[in-house]
């Protein structure tokens, strides 16, 4: 019998408003967004594909209303060649800029302020679509570089959203890139990214866990089963087993019991038209 997993669950947060964007994956050609009313903590969703969105490779724009993605159906005699780098009005996927890709090398890209982004163009993009409300920011460069692929636009992406990279180890085939963010009273939240050739069954070649740690009292608190975990004002946001949950910030005696926002677990893959043209 064919073993079977939670969906697994990938966020980005609008810088400057209280907006998310959910990227819902399972099974795993299957993949939908939902945006997230960060303070009502209600969700709209958006459209599904038939396909992969690297999430890694994606951004939200500071005020929530445009997503950059790398998406893949494997459909290498198409318009798009199988693979392309989109940007959509969110939560939707419908794309305003779209750029062929051909195969899975780089791809995606990062907003550099509201209405402009940065490709991660490596080479092959081919300009199939393009729009007037947002523009291309050829200057960008990011101030570190992690290669092509998810890390190249994920890591980037952390540190501009106030992670700091603290070591890096492993070698190619199983490497552990380590990012800390401060929360409050001491603690601090860490996120082990992995990049692993031979990841477990139910994990991407890329994915994360987390621990929380007051360095001061020496506690040490291990969420291997946090996929996604963040900082959201007065409170620390993860998801676990295909659900959204909301904490209080750990004081003295870490964090206590989370509430659940979402669970996902439920939704089928349904044809959604984009509200626009």
């Amino acid at each position: 019998m064919e073993q079977s997993f939670p969906p697994r669950i990938h966020v980005l947060l609008a810088r400057s408003s209280d907006l998310g964007l959910v990227l819902r994956r399972g099974p795993s050609k299957s993949v939908c967004t939902l945006l997230w009313n960060r303070r009502r903590d209600t969700f709209e969703l958006g459209q599904w594909l038939r396909g992969r969105i690297y999430e890694r490779r994606c951004d939200l724009s500071p005020d929530g209303s445009h997503f950059i993605y790398f998406a893949m159906n494997g459909r290498w005699i198409s318009e798009t060649g199988g693979s392309w780098t989109a940007i959509s009005r969110a939560p939707y996927l419908r794309a305003l800029v779209l750029l062929g890709k051909g195969d899975c090398w780089h791809g995606g890209g990062l907003f550099t302020g509201p209405r402009s982004y940065w490709l991660n163009e490596g080479y092959g993009h081919k300009s199939l679509r393009a729009s007037s409300e947002v523009t291309r920011d050829r200057s960008f460069v990011p101030t570190q570089n992690f290669g092509g692929e998810c890390p190249g636009v994920y890591y980037p992406r952390l540190l501009r959203d106030g992670w700091t990279l603290v070591e890096r180890t492993g070698d190619a085939r199983d490497a552990c890139t380590v990012f800390e963010k401060p929360l409050r009273a001491g603690w601090v939240l860490r996120k082990l990214a992995h990049e692993q050739v031979d990841a477990a069954p139910g994990r991407g070649c890329y994915w994360d866990e987390h621990e929380l740690e007051h360095a001061a009292s020496g506690l040490l608190d291990a969420y291997p089963d946090w996929e996604w975990a963040e900082r959201d004002a007065g409170s620390l946001v993860f998801a676990k087993a295909g659900a959204l949950h909301r904490v209080r910030l750990p004081d003295g005696d870490g964090i206590g019991e989370p509430s659940l926002l979402r669970d996902f677990s439920d939704l089928r893959f349904k044809p959604i038209k984009a509200p626009y043209g």
